[in-house]
């Protein structure tokens, strides 16, 4: 199923995860599915992209602050059951977030599940540009996000 994902850049200090996810809760909205990582390694793939197209991403001047700032935020990726509710909430916080479209799949909780779901976007020639989920070991179920870099085509394929 299509969901929208919601990303942001994220203070990299103690009680910021804290701050974010108690201004959803309190507004009554669930997380879903998250993953946090260094946004420096977010930047370091920028510049990678940059040095194999030869193409600014970015005017000259910008790359030099971005490694900088990088070093302070964190790069947070989520699902939540009200993503409007969120969105305003977030634009109110001051946060700065980006909303895309991504493949959020509830898969059995079981040896080979991913191997399969993985293929299926493979066999159709779909690029998985990132991919999370988890589930805990006695569930039957897990939940697992795809960022596929065709979404009208996976999501025909992958339909509820």
């Amino acid at each position: 199923m299509v969901r929208t994902e919601i990303s942001l850049f994220l203070v990299n200090a103690p009680g910021e995860l804290g701050k974010l996810a108690t201004l959803l809760s309190d507004a009554g909205v669930n997380i879903d599915a998250l993953t946090i990582q260094d946004a420096s390694e977010y930047v370091r793939e920028i510049f990678k992209a940059r040095g194999k197209s030869l193409k600014r991403i970015a005017p000259a001047a910008s790359y030099g602050s971005m490694q900088k700032d990088s070093a302070n935020h964190a790069l947070m990726r989520l699902l939540v059951d009200e993503t409007d509710k969120a969105v305003d909430l977030l634009s109110r916080g001051g946060y700065v977030f980006d909303m895309i479209p991504v493949i959020a799949l509830e898969i059995d909780n079981q040896p080979g599940t991913l191997a399969q779901m993985a293929q299926k976007f493979g066999e159709e020639g779909i690029n998985i540009s990132y991919v999370y989920g988890s589930a805990l070991p006695d569930e039957k179920k897990s939940l697992f996000i795809f960022c596929p870099e065709d979404i009208e085509l996976a999501s025909r394929i992958f339909k509820d």
